[in-house]
């Protein structure tokens, strides 16, 4: 009988370090409603030590780039949901671009861009812009993959210029829902969104379908 290797202790180790960090700067954002926190206040949160801090992360902005991150991970979570239930598009334009409009519409991106609220703020001010748009392009990055791999013969810059536009889109409306309900979560709040994202869709369509 063939006997599975032992999983590496260190690698996971290492992995229980970097999400107690993660999981301490969630608590942090939360109870302060911002990430003003210093590293030896994260480290003594998540039991690690400072240099264990830095040997995951850059800085405190990156803790706090990945918690976004991992907020948005509804859409890829959405995505998933979606290309289970539905065949495989034919790797074309028009395909791609529906099944990646419906795990927009799909995601409950209300209640993530109102959680991510603390972590970055909604304001106009240009580290806030800085971080909405950083945390959307991760996401971004992930869900191209995903979608490469969904439909591997479809044209990667294809791919990537229709996530990228419409997730550089998204960061915009966030920005404009915020300001229109004061990022309640309710009946009203949510058809703003959608009527903001239907107009997102809606003009990203019109401008990347005709492209040649």
């Amino acid at each position: 009988m063939t006997v599975a290797p032992a999983p590496d202790r260190r690698v996971a180790l290492k992995e229980r370090h970097r999400q107690a960090i993660i999981d301490a700067a969630r608590l942090l954002i939360a109870e302060r409603g911002s990430p003003r926190f210093s590293v030896d206040e994260l480290a003594a949160r998540a039991d690690v030590s400072r240099r264990t801090v830095f040997n995951h992360f850059a800085s405190i902005d990156d803790v706090v780039l990945t918690v976004c991150t991992d907020v948005l991970g509804v859409v890829i979570d959405a995505f998933a949901a979606a290309a289970a239930a539905t065949p495989v598009g034919d790797g074309s334009r028009a395909s791609m671009f529906d099944e990646i409009a419906q795990t927009l519409r799909a995601a409950d991106l209300v209640s993530a861009i109102a959680a991510l609220a603390p972590a970055v703020g909604l304001d106009n001010g240009p580290r806030a812009q800085q971080f909405m748009q950083e945390a959307f392009a991760r996401t971004a990055t992930t869900l191209a993959v995903e979608v490469e791999r969904r439909t591997p013969g479809a044209d990667p810059l294809d791919v990537e210029l229709l996530v990228s536009s419409l997730f550089n889109g998204v960061t915009v409306i966030a920005r404009h829902w915020a300001i229109r309900t004061g990022m309640a979560v309710d009946a009203q709040s949510r058809q703003a969104w959608t009527d903001l994202l239907d107009h997102l869709i809606s003009s990203v369509q019109s401008g990347y379908l005709r492209t040649p």
